[in-house]
């Protein structure tokens, strides 16, 4: 078979200069192609190889690998800005739209490759997301659930349907979506962070709590996490309360500091940010001795557990930061 032959049909092939366009740009329109810019004197060339040409053809087609001698090809090579080897392109419409420089992991290969190909599922998603925006969340599970009978292997399917579900009020059904999904994928941490998070909206923090301890110390600090495990403080302590009881003792004035602090965390709950910061920094200022469970300043870390849910970027963040300084210090 010759080189033209080849790049018209085959999902694995040589490129060169002469044959990029058609093999690669052209190509590109139709699939996404991964180059693979490599050198015979590359030992880790050599060794990404092989693990390249099993992922194409465990992807039966659905890419094209294209692999390019960078010796023998010294001007594409430029031409790209490929400063060391190996060198991993993914075109796609005829530009480069990711790339991955040295031997990377086969998973972080995969992901790689997700992001531009076309899936089975890719209508029932379309559909789904076409339900949601109509306000029909039942829609949406319903084609959700569909793609991933098509797409089982899709894990970030999953997590879709997982929200979809709780959008629709059926809170054990995502948990049940995302138990399974975690079977099939144990050392995912965002299936892991989205169950927390539905078992949180499923009135269970301590189970939340649990999973998120689960997280490897990489994903612990990521800013959803610190967001969930606020909600889950927020939660715990405003659990069972009756704000109109609190409002009350709250005008009779000199609330004790476990009205404070309830109120506070009810307050975050229902979107009542301000009055919310507020009543930590009373607590924080009024009753300094007052422990929370973890026998930390319960105004203070109330307050730190606020500026997390909301971020940084949120105007009372910086507002009551300051505040909190002038009342330490």
């Amino acid at each position: 078979m010759t080189e033209a032959e080849n790049a018209t049909g085959d999902a694995i092939l040589d490129v060169t200069r002469d044959s990029f366009q058609q093999a690669v740009l052209d190509e590109s329109h139709r699939r996404p192609v991964l180059v693979d810019f490599w050198a015979a004197w590359c030992g880790p060339c050599k060794q990404l190889m092989p693990l390249l040409q099993k992922i194409a053809e465990d992807y039966g087609g659905a890419f094209r690998l294209a692999k390019v001698n960078s010796d023998e090809n010294q001007e594409l090579a430029g031409q790209y800005g490929v400063r060391s080897l190996p060198t991993i392109m993914c075109f796609r419409h005829g530009e480069v739209v990711d790339q991955q420089m040295g031997v990377q992991p086969e998973s972080a290969i995969r992901e790689m490759i997700d992001r531009h190909v076309e899936r089975p599922s890719d209508t029932h998603r379309q559909q789904a997301l076409a339900a949601l925006q109509a306000g029909d969340a039942a829609g949406a599970v319903h084609a959700l659930e569909q793609g991933v009978a098509v797409d089982p292997g899709n894990k970030d399917l999953r997590a879709e349907l997982a929200r979809a579900q709780i959008r629709a009020g059926d809170t054990t059904a995502a948990r049940a979506t995302l138990e399974t999904a975690l079977e099939a994928f144990p050392e995912d941490p965002d299936l892991r962070i989205e169950l927390a998070r539905a078992l949180s909206q499923a009135g269970d923090p301590d189970a939340a709590e649990a999973q998120l301890n689960q997280l490897p110390l990489n994903r612990a600090e990521d800013d959803a996490v610190k967001t969930l495990r606020a909600h889950l403080r927020f939660s715990r302590r405003a659990a069972g309360a009756d704000p109109q009881a609190l409002t009350q003792e709250m005008q009779q004035g000199d609330p004790a500091p476990e009205t404070l602090e309830t109120l506070a965390a009810y307050s975050m709950l229902h979107g009542r940010y301000e009055e919310a910061l507020g009543l930590y920094l009373e607590l924080m200022k009024q009753h300094p001795d007052y422990k929370d469970n973890e026998g930390d300043n319960a105004g203070k870390k109330g307050l730190l557990a606020a500026f997390d849910a909301l971020g940084n970027d949120n105007p009372l963040v910086s507002q009551y930061r300051r505040k909190m300084m002038a009342a330490m210090y």
